[in-house]
């Protein structure tokens, strides 16, 4: 197994250690979630990376890369649900996109296309990765002048998440058959 993907099993396993620091009682324990969530977050640009320039681009990458970033941004959504910390349609609407851009990858990998990443779907990691950091952290320090960064963050998280998918889905319609009967 190579580097980059032992990053990526790296950060499937941070999850389930996330959520303990992040819902256990634990004094500080938000803080250690927090560098936690950051470290495995930027482990998906090094992983890539990595891979990339080392030419160790495996098939087992393609497939458990894009399933760990979305179980990491899952469940820190679904985290922040059940803290009452944001809504349950935003993390229904960015879970959602995710199922619906997997089941898009799985029909073009049929064919033998791969669909890579978009300059949309990167922004939409950076804002998710930015706005849960801020909601986390109960919007410090911008909590100290009464500006709401964290909820403009995740409305922006939120834009291009759903401009994103339109993006995936544009591009590639070509791979969906749509018959009327």
């Amino acid at each position: 197994m190579n580097l980059a993907n032992k990053l990526t099993l790296t950060r499937i396993i941070l999850v389930p250690v996330f959520l303990f620091f992040l819902l256990t009682k634990i004094k500080y324990g938000i803080y250690i979630a927090v560098t936690i969530f950051v470290v495995a977050a930027s482990t998906d640009g090094l992983d890539g990376y990595i891979a990339r320039s080392r030419n160790q681009i495996t098939k087992f990458g393609k497939l458990i890369d894009p399933l760990a970033d979305k179980l990491l941004i899952s469940a820190a959504l679904i985290a922040l649900v059940e803290m009452g910390k944001i809504s349950t349609w935003i993390a229904v609407i960015i879970i959602g996109r995710e199922f619906a851009i997997t089941g898009l990858r799985v029909i073009a990998a049929s064919e033998g296309k791969v669909i890579s990443a978009s300059p949309l779907g990167k922004i939409k990691t950076i804002s998710q990765i930015i706005a849960i950091v801020s909601i986390l952290l109960n919007n410090f320090p911008f909590s100290l002048i009464n500006f709401p960064f964290g909820t403009i963050a995740m409305g922006i998280a939120v834009t291009f998440t759903v401009l994103s998918g339109i993006d995936y889905f544009y591009r590639n319609i070509n791979l969906i058959e749509i018959k009327r009967e």
